[in-house]
Parts: C-alpha cells; sequence; structure tokens
C-alpha cells in the first residue's frame, strides 16, 4: 500500500471463470460469427441465444451470464473512430438524384454537389442525366462558384473518371477526366470501392440537398433556373453557424479559398469529345442519334462535341473549308 499515492482498488489478476457457460463459449462464438454473413437486420440476440443454449445444447445457466458475455462479445467487435481534420482547400464531389418539374414536365434531376469538408461550403448544380459533359460542367461551375480550384477532390470509383480499377489499386482514368485535371491541375482521390463513408461529407450533403434545397419539389421554366436556384441556396447557407462552430461557413470558407489554386486564364470546354465520319447520307452518329450536317462533309471526319444541352459538329478543316455547323 505504501507504493500508491491512494489505494488503486481491487484489480482482478485473471479473468472472470464461468463455470456454466465455460463449456457452451464456443457455441455463442459461433452463433455471432454466422451473425456477421447475414442481414444486419437479423441479428441473434442475448435472449435468442439464451433460448437456442436451453432447447439445442440443454445449457442449465442462467441468463444474466448469456446476455453479459453476448454484449462484451459485440462490443469487441465494434469498429473505432477517429475525428477527422479537414485540409484547407480540399474538396469531396458526387452525384445524387432528386424529382423535379421543368417546364411543366416532372424530371429526374442528375445533381453534382461539391463540398469543401474543412469550411462546410457547398455547391450543387443539376443536369438532365449522369453523363461525361454533366461531370465536366458541374466542375466548371463549382470552381466559378469558389472563385478557384480545391487542390485535391476526392471521389467515388464513377466511371466517368475511372476508366478501370487496376490490379495494384492505381486506377485508369478516362479521357475527360484527365483533360480536366490537365487543364485545372488539381490531384484526385478515389474512395475505396462501396465504402461510402470515405467521403461522408458529401454524402452528408447530397441528402442535404435533397431535402433542403428540393424541397417542396421545384418548379421551374429551364435548368438554367433550377441552377440559379441551387446556387441561392448554397449561397444562403454560407450564412449558417454550424453547432460547434463559431465563425459561419462563409466566414470559414474565406480560409478556404485562399488555399486553393487560381482559376486558369482560359475556359475549359466542358464537352465530351469523339471523331467520327460522315455517311453517304450526310448523317453523323452519336449516342445512338443521327445529326444533319452540310452535304459537302460527306465522306470525311469531323470533330463531334457533345455538350449538355447542344451537339456541335466540326469538320476537321483547311483553309478553304465551311465554318462549324452548330446543330
Amino acid at each position: 500500500m505504501l507504493s500508491y499515492s491512494a489505494p488503486p482498488g481491487y484489480q482482478r489478476q485473471r479473468p472472470v471463470h464461468r463455470r456454466k457457460l465455460g463449456p457452451w463459449q464456443g457455441v455463442i462464438d459461433a452463433i455471432l460469427e454466422d451473425d456477421k454473413q447475414r442481414p444486419k437486420k437479423q441479428p441473434h440476440t442475448g435472449r435468442r441465444i439464451f433460448e437456442r443454449l436451453r432447447t439445442e445444447h440443454r445449457y442449465t445457466g442462467g441468463y444474466t451470464i448469456v446476455k453479459d458475455y453476448v454484449r462484451q462479445s459485440k462490443l469487441g467487435g465494434e469498429k473505432m473512430f477517429v475525428p477527422l481534420n479537414h485540409a484547407l482547400g480540399e474538396a469531396q464531389a458526387d452525384f445524387g438524384e432528386a424529382l423535379v418539374i421543368v417546364a411543366g414536365i416532372e424530371r429526374n434531376a442528375h445533381y453534382l454537389a461539391m463540398d469543401l469538408p474543412h469550411s462546410d461550403d457547398c455547391f450543387v448544380a443539376a443536369f438532365p442525366a449522369e453523363t461525361a459533359e454533366a461531370f465536366l460542367e458541374g466542375h466548371v461551375r463549382a470552381f466559378a462558384y469558389f472563385g478557384g480550384v480545391p487542390r485535391r477532390i476526392l471521389y467515388d470509383n464513377t466511371k466517368l473518371a475511372v476508366a478501370r480499377i487496376l490490379g495494384d489499386g492505381e486506377r485508369q482514368k478516362t479521357r475527360a477526366f484527365s483533360e480536366l485535371q490537365s487543364h485545372y491541375l488539381f490531384a484526385e482521390k478515389f474512395g475505396r470501392p462501396a465504402k461510402g463513408n470515405d467521403k461522408g461529407k458529401v454524402e452528408g450533403l447530397v441528402g442535404y440537398a435533397r431535402r433542403s434545397f428540393m424541397v417542396p419539389i421545384p418548379r421551374v421554366s429551364s435548368w438554367e433556373e433550377l441552377n440559379e436556384h441551387l446556387e441561392a441556396e448554397s449561397q444562403q447557407r454560407r450564412e449558417r453557424r454550424l453547432r460547434g462552430h463559431t465563425e459561419t461557413i462563409g466566414e470559414r470558407f474565406e480560409r478556404d479559398r485562399a488555399a486553393m489554386l487560381p482559376l486558369p486564364a482560359t475556359p475549359f470546354e466542358a464537352c465530351e469529345k469523339i471523331t467520327a465520319r460522315v455517311s453517304p447520307i450526310s448523317l453523323v452518329r452519336y449516342r445512338t442519334n443521327d445529326y444533319s450536317v452540310p452535304t459537302e462533309y460527306g465522306h470525311r471526319q469531323v470533330l463531334v462535341k457533345g455538350y449538355v444541352h447542344c451537339v456541335a459538329i466540326r469538320l476537321r478543316q483547311r483553309s478553304h473549308r465551311p465554318s462549324p455547323a452548330q446543330l
């Protein structure tokens, strides 16, 4: 006792000996292990394991020691987490879906949400479909809204950015994403497949935007009007002061913006680019649709640029060729 400034209290030297439960601990462990492969909403409770021990294994002990053992076993397998400290000037991006009414017609809007985890600032832009050109234009709009380019952006393994996941975990990026990254010079990071918690901030933003920005269901005359509404909602959100913070989102965003990369001097063309050959009947095929071009383009190669709301077809011309056809 003289070795301690205060009595240390009783400290158990050996594990608790469960005389009646001991022979059945292996059975309980096997049941709990099997639960990991079953639906998460149908696990064994301590009461159900106790009942099975009595009916299937002739267990004669009490319920309390079974319940305590099950609780300790489950606690030992629970995951632990460390709070994240998000670096300045970094972002997370993902797509979400919501019902909207555009020009009187119900549409399923696909919106790109970009979140800045350090400041909780956000940007949301909606499009008719989740396509490469929508992915690109969403980034262009987001960077213009922030007034800078995040130094690094975290994505899931969307096919719009990842053409293939290689065996060593490396990603083969799509041409469209490589061009976007080459223009703006931001670094990329991809989450683990099927692990949404890797980008929990933007996952939360996707749900928040649907519940807050698009309830009640927006009724707009055009997609541009819808995006003006979403940008106004994002701007208004900067006035909020979230729990645990003494500054507003807008005040914290200023530090994020100061750490971002500058916007390039030249704009980025947010479109998908492919080459095609004009058919003998002056048609060019792009995504299952045929587009008419002037007859003098016949049998020649053209560059097709697919934007969100239009398609542009340009002849790979010499100086004497006609000007591009806008369709």
